[in-house]
C-alpha cells in the first residue's frame, strides 16, 4: 500500500515538475521571442529617433541664435511633436500642434494676467484651452498641444518667456523644421519601412498556416492549439502595417528622393486589405482544424498538404512585394492549395474538415487578391483549381461565406 502511495506521489510529482518544465520553456520562448521583437523594433525605429533629434536641436538653434529667443521652449516641443506624432500624418498634425500651441498661448496668457499662477489657476486654464480647442473642431494632437501648452506657460515665470507671437512663431519654426528634416534631410526609406511593417504579419501567418498543416499531419492537437493562439496575435500588427503604408504615401509626396516609390507603395497598399482578411479566414481554418483533430475526424494527408501550402503562398508573397515581382509564384501556390484541399474533400473528411476545405478556398481568394487580381477573376481561378481535381460525378467542394472571424 505504501509502495503504490509512493508510486503515486513520485506520478504526481513527475507530473508537477513536467507541467513547470513546460512552463519555464514557453516563458523563455515567449521571452526570447520579446527580446527579438523588441530588438527589431529599435533597429527600425533608430533613422526616425535621429531625425527627433536633429529636429528639436535646429528648431531650439534657430530660435535661439536666428530670433533672438531666450529660451525656444515651444520651437523643439512642436518639432518632436511633429516627428513622433502618428506616421503618414505629419502635415495634418504639425497644422493641429500649431492651433495647439495658439489656443494654449492665448487661453493661459489671458488668465495668467488675470488671476495669476497655481495649481487651481492651472486646472482651470487648462480645461478652458481643452474646451476652447474642441469648439474649434480640433483633433487630439490639437487637444494635447494646447493642454501642454498652458501647463509650461504656467510652470514657467510668465517674465522669463517671450511675448506671445513669438511662442506661436516658435510652434511654426519647430513644425516647419520637423517637417523639413523628415522630408529632405534625413527622409525615411518608405518602401523599407512598409517591407518592415509588413514582414512581421506575413512570416507570422505563413508561420502559423505551416504550423497547423504539420500539426493536422500528426494530429498535434497542442501545436494546432499554439499555432491558432499565434495567429490571434498578428491583429495587432495590422496596425503597424497600415501606419507604415500611410507614411509611406505621405513621404512619395512630400520627399522627391523617393517620388520613384509610389507604385511600391501602392501595392503593399492594395494587399493590405486582403491579407486582413486572409488573416481573420485563417484563423476560422486553424480553429476548424483544432476541432478536426479533437474529434478524431478523418484527415486525409492532401488537406494537411493544403493548408502547408497556403504558408508557403504567404512566404512567396512576401519575396515577391518586396522584390517588385510580378506574383506567378505565389499565384500558382495558392492554386496547388485549393487543388489539394479538393482532393482531400473526394477523400472524405467530417464536418470540420469540410469547414476547413471552405476556408482555404476563402483565404486563397484573399491571397489571389492580394497578388493584385480583381475578385472575378480570382474566383474563376480558384474555382478552376478546385475541378482540376474533382470528377464529374462529384459534388464541388463546400465554399463558405467570406469575412469569417477567428476572434
Amino acid at each position: 500500500m505504501a509502495g503504490a502511495q509512493d508510486r503515486l506521489t513520485g506520478s504526481t510529482a513527475g507530473r508537477g515538475f513536467a507541467w513547470l518544465g513546460g512552463l519555464v520553456s514557453r516563458v523563455g520562448d515567449r521571452s526570447g521571442a520579446t527580446l527579438r521583437e523588441r530588438a527589431h523594433d529599435v533597429r527600425g525605429n533608430l533613422l526616425l529617433a535621429l531625425q527627433v533629434g536633429v529636429a528639436a536641436g535646429a528648431a531650439w538653434a534657430i530660435m535661439h541664435d536666428g530670433f533672438d529667443a531666450a529660451a525656444p521652449i515651444f520651437a523643439p516641443v512642436a518639432a518632436v511633436g511633429t516627428l513622433a506624432a502618428s506616421l503618414g500624418h505629419r502635415t495634418r498634425r504639425t497644422v493641429e500642434l500649431v492651433i495647439g500651441v495658439a489656443v494654449g498661448i492665448g487661453v493661459g496668457d489671458l488668465l495668467i494676467s488675470g488671476i495669476g499662477s497655481g495649481p487651481v489657476q492651472l486646472g482651470l486654464i487648462v480645461t478652458l484651452a481643452i474646451l476652447v480647442t474642441i469648439s474649434l473642431g480640433g483633433g487630439v494632437a490639437a487637444l494635447t498641444q494646447a493642454a501642454a501648452t498652458a501647463v509650461l506657460l504656467v510652470a514657467f515665470d510668465p517674465k522669463m518667456t517671450d511675448p506671445a507671437f513669438p511662442r506661436i512663431m516658435e510652434a511654426l519654426v519647430g513644425g516647419g523644421v520637423g517637417l523639413v528634416v523628415a522630408s529632405l534631410v534625413l527622409p525615411l526609406n518608405p518602401g523599407r519601412a512598409v517591407d518592415r511593417a509588413a514582414r512581421p504579419v506575413l512570416e507570422s501567418l505563413a508561420d502559423d498556416l505551416s504550423m497547423t498543416g504539420s500539426a493536422m499531419a500528426d494530429r498535434d492537437v497542442d501545436r494546432a492549439r499554439e499555432a491558432l493562439e499565434r495567429l490571434r496575435r498578428i491583429v495587432g500588427r495590422m496596425e503597424g502595417w497600415d501606419e507604415a503604408v500611410d507614411s509611406g504615401r505621405e513621404a512619395t509626396i512630400l520627399s522627391p528622393a523617393y517620388w520613384n516609390r509610389r507604385r511600391a507603395i501602392s501595392r503593399y497598399a492594395a494587399s493590405l486589405e486582403y491579407v486582413n482578411q486572409a488573416v481573420h479566414n485563417s484563423g476560422t481554418l486553424v480553429r476548424r482544424a483544432v476541432t478536426a483533430i479533437e474529434d478524431g475526424e478523418p484527415m486525409p494527408a492532401s488537406l494537411a498538404s493544403a493548408v502547408g501550402r497556403l504558408g508557403d503562398a504567404v512566404r512567396l508573397l512576401y519575396e515577391e512585394l518586396g522584390a517588385r515581382a510580378t506574383p506567378d509564384q505565389t499565384r500558382a501556390c495558392v492554386l496547388a492549395a485549393v487543388t489539394e484541399a479538393g482532393r482531400a474533400y473526394t477523400e472524405g473528411v467530417g464536418f470540420s474538415g469540410s469547414v476547413v476545405v471552405a476556408q482555404v478556398r476563402t483565404t486563397a481568394s484573399d491571397l489571389l487578391r492580394a497578388t493584385g487580381l480583381e475578385r472575378t477573376e480570382a474566383i474563376h481561378l480558384v474555382r478552376r483549381a478546385v475541378k482540376a481535381w474533382q470528377r464529374p460525378e462529384e459534388p464541388e467542394p463546400p465554399s463558405e461565406p467570406r469575412r469569417q472571424s477567428a476572434h
